[in-house]
């Protein structure tokens, strides 16, 4: 019971950098009592336990590691700091936590790519940024050559490889605002925002150069050139996603069943 006592006659002051949530905003300097700020702490933790998604989560655990860094304890009590301090540590600790969860809720695991949920979230919101600014926003769709035909015949580990591989090259090759996610199997979207149809289809094409020039071995030591075909589409304006896979999807229909090694821009 002492214990409660002396938590209750702590009290805490915001700093004046400290973030403002809705349900403090109109307190200002004015400090608070240590059971009313573990309560504010508890409403967060109730919104936490109402939800399944990751980025809120974050945010929310944002918002509760700027309010414990704001407060400033009086020296009454010198624990009292401490305590905050490891509650700071410990939100910390599972702030990075959920980050890392994020990035293996949005990542394929073997290539390193984004996968369906991830590139879903990216498509929304770089198609908001085009919308918004009245830019352009690429979509390829590009699908390994052969690819069965490499698995039967090296194996399923090679394969692999031979995926890692095209992620690596390609991150290699395009610009750091260009987005690869694994579409499924040997199949890839690449999103290239602010860039024309003709500019698209050189980036690609060179993309498929430098590939083709870094060969792999083969488990019997023979260089594999890598080829893959692809169809490349500019999004319309307000378009949603599953519009525009489809036209690359056609795209690319037409580019595999030109020659493969192919890159065939959809039809407007």
């Amino acid at each position: 019971m002492q214990g409660i006592k002396e938590r209750k006659s702590l009290r805490l002051i915001r700093s004046i950098d400290a973030v403002k949530e809705p349900t403090m905003k109109d307190r200002g300097k004015s400090s608070i009592g240590s059971d009313e700020y573990y309560r504010h702490v508890e409403h967060y933790a109730q919104q936490i336990r109402h939800t399944n998604d990751v980025d809120e989560i974050i945010n929310i655990l944002d918002l509760v590691l700027s309010e414990t860094r704001g407060l400033q304890l009086n020296d009454e009590v010198d624990t009292a700091q401490e305590q905050v301090h490891h509650a700071e540590q410990k939100i910390e600790l599972l702030k990075n936590e959920m980050e890392q969860l994020r990035e293996l809720v949005h990542t394929d695991q073997m290539t390193g790519a984004f996968n369906r949920r991830g590139l879903e979230e990216i498509f929304v919101r770089e198609a908001a940024r085009a919308d918004r600014k009245e830019s352009s926003l690429c979509i390829v769709l590009l699908d390994l050559d052969d690819f069965k035909k490499v698995n039967d015949t090296c194996g399923h580990q090679f394969g692999d490889t031979v995926l890692m591989h095209l992620v690596a090259v390609a991150k290699e090759t395009l610009r750091p605002s260009d987005i690869i996610a694994r579409f499924g199997g040997e199949e890839f979207i690449i999103l290239l925002p602010d860039i024309a149809m003709e500019a698209a289809v050189s980036v690609i094409c060179r993309l498929q150069k430098t590939l083709a020039k870094q060969c792999l071995l083969q488990p019997d030591d023979q260089p594999l050139s890598v080829t893959f075909s692809a169809g490349v589409a500019i999004r319309r304006f307000g378009e949603h996603q599953n519009t525009v896979i489809k036209r690359v999807d056609e795209a690319l229909y037409r580019a595999k069943h030109a020659g493969k090694d192919r890159v065939e821009a959809a039809l407007t």
